[in-house]
């Protein structure tokens, strides 16, 4: 009997922000998928939210399926059209060829750019368009673009309809969750099995939670980034997530020491706030599972449970007038005008506000990492990922096999026993990228067989058994010894030189397959996506 199939996702979730590999936040229901089934040290994801969900649903890297970039058209390359392409089969069109029924609760953002302020342009469901249900889900309730207000979010749809929060006390997690269980419930009377894509936006910023969950973490932070991230690694340490030899990487460099602070509360308050954003979606979760309980269907699920990046350094200025983040300014249900910023003389979390959390807590989300979401260090692509399928998988197990996003298609379709398509609707698809991963659910020994491939926006990796070529936009390849240091805290790059010399023409060489655009060390990443004229672009910057 195939199983039902729920892929659920955070959003700029770091790798140590849940109980069961190390976070102090409260998380009973996301460990219980642990404790019911396989945790897995090594998944890691395409750095950035949209990569990573091209990569998540089409098992392809994301410049193959058309995000090379972000959900953004850039007239460089069709790998870089900003949505899903005609060249890849989603996981939810794929299941559907196998009689399931599917759905996306959560956000979408592989279907273009959709500005608040510029909705003139929006286009939803045309070419260049795509929303879920024309590339495979039967039903849909989310958000098409990839951040916003929790209390009010735009480009929030039914199905094909555009709907607009009228209660104040909408609050997006738990509708997600809502919405999933209504799914499942209207699937499970229709006898049929289901693929459910549930992709919170939980905990990417604004900082927006209730405050009554934002209580329960109001003291938990007042001694700082430093002290919360030594106490994680030693809880890593102790659930054997990572070993103790290797060496927590030090607190990043743009941040500081937390006795500094000028507005301690203030910056406890942001990390409460993140926490119970957290909290909420463990409590969504724990919704979905208890639903799949009283349909007696959670011993036929299959759940899978990860993050689309490491944690986000971004910091939201206080200016509702810069470009970058005044297209958030929408105003809250009843009317009133939102704070955008970082300002220490509010409060974050409530539905006038607009603010992130920043680089030192972030650096605290990724222990024992180092950088963060975009890049391709591993604090910027290590997630956690968890696999729950009761009576099916052992329980309480752990794996620390490298894998990616790009093996989870691979993995259900031989577990569905269904063929990876060489076309889709008269479409010639790409050779799917990922190796199935099933035969490690019970073979603790399993290991891949293929290279573990990056690259976003310039940043640059390459992991190949026990190392890693990696190098950040604009500066040189470094190179780890992965096994013994995954903290990346000692470079080889001038001791091996001929494995280094290697690895770049590996990585030179799928790069050169997949038609990857090479940046001159001249360009500025700020600065594509207000590109005007692309010929003179390409002239001056891309590389030959």
């Amino acid at each position: 009997m195939i199983p039902n199939i729920l892929i659920i996702l955070a959003d700029d979730m770091g790798f140590a922000d849940i109980g069961c590999y190390g976070s102090e936040i409260n998380t009973p229901f996301i460990d219980s998928l642990s404790s019911n089934g396989i945790k897995y040290t090594q998944m890691y994801n395409s750095a950035r939210c949209c990569p990573s969900r091209a990569s998540l649903l089409t098992g392809l890297h994301p410049h193959q399926a058309g995000i090379g970039w972000m959900a953004e058209t850039l007239d460089i390359h069709e790998n870089y059209q900003g949505y899903l392409n005609d060249s890849c089969i989603t996981i939810a069109e794929l299941t559907k060829l196998k009689g399931y029924k599917t759905f996306l609760s959560g956000k979408w953002h592989v279907g273009n750019q959709y500005t608040p302020y510029d909705s003139d342009s929006w286009e939803p469901g045309k070419k260049g368009w795509p929303v879920p249900n024309q590339r495979g889900f039967d039903e849909f309730f989310g958000t098409l673009d990839g951040a916003g207000s929790y209390y009010n979010p735009h480009t929030l749809m039914l199905n094909d309809k555009f709907i607009y929060p009228t209660d104040q006390n909408f609050y997006y997690t738990e509708e997600i969750a809502k919405y999933a269980c209504k799914f499942i419930d209207k699937f499970v009377l229709q006898k049929n099995p289901f693929f459910g894509y549930v992709s919170f936006t939980a905990p990417h910023w604004p900082l927006h939670a209730r405050s009554n969950d934002i209580s329960k973490f109001d003291n938990l932070y007042k001694k700082g980034w430093d002290y919360i991230r030594t106490a994680r690694h030693e809880e890593q340490i102790h659930l054997g997530v990572v070993p103790e030899d290797w060496e927590i990487s030090p607190r990043d460099s743009s941040s500081y020491d937390f006795k500094f602070c000028k507005y301690p509360e203030w910056e406890s308050r942001r990390m409460a706030t993140y926490a119970a954003q957290i909290y909420s979606m463990d409590k969504a979760i724990g919704q979905i599972t208890k639903k799949l309980e009283s349909l007696n269907i959670i011993n036929d699920t299959l759940i899978m449970f990860m993050s689309d990046n490491g944690g986000c350094a971004e910091f939201l200025k206080e200016d509702t007038s810069t470009e970058s983040w005044g297209r958030y300014n929408i105003p809250t249900v009843d009317g009133r005008k939102i704070n955008i910023g970082n300002n220490p003389l509010i409060e974050p979390g409530s539905d006038d506000t607009f603010m992130s959390y920043d680089i030192a807590w972030a650096n605290v989300s990724n222990t024992p990492f180092r950088l963060f979401k975009s890049w391709v260090h591993e604090g910027g692509i290590s997630t956690p990922f968890l696999i729950s399928w009761p009576n099916q998988i052992p329980k309480k197990e752990i794996r620390h096999c490298p894998i990616h996003f790009i093996d989870i298609m691979a993995t259900i379709a031989e577990i569905i026993d269904i063929k990876y398509p060489d076309e889709y609707k008269n479409n010639k698809i790409h050779p799917i990228q990922g190796e199935s991963f099933n035969s490690s659910f019970t073979n603790n020994y399993w290991t891949r067989t293929t290279p573990l491939w990056f690259e976003h926006e310039g940043n640059r990796a390459l992991r190949i058994d026990d190392w890693k070529l990696v190098n950040r936009y604009g500066n040189e390849w470094e190179l780890y010894n992965i096994t013994d240091d995954r903290t990346e805290q000692s470079d080889f790059s001038k001791k091996e030189k001929k494995r280094l010399k290697q690895m770049i023409r590996k990585w030179d060489s799928k790069a050169k397959e997949i038609n990857i655009i090479s940046l001159d060390k001249k360009w500025n990443h700020i600065s594509l996506n207000h590109v005007k004229d692309w010929k003179d672009f390409k002239e001056k910057f891309i590389s030959t």
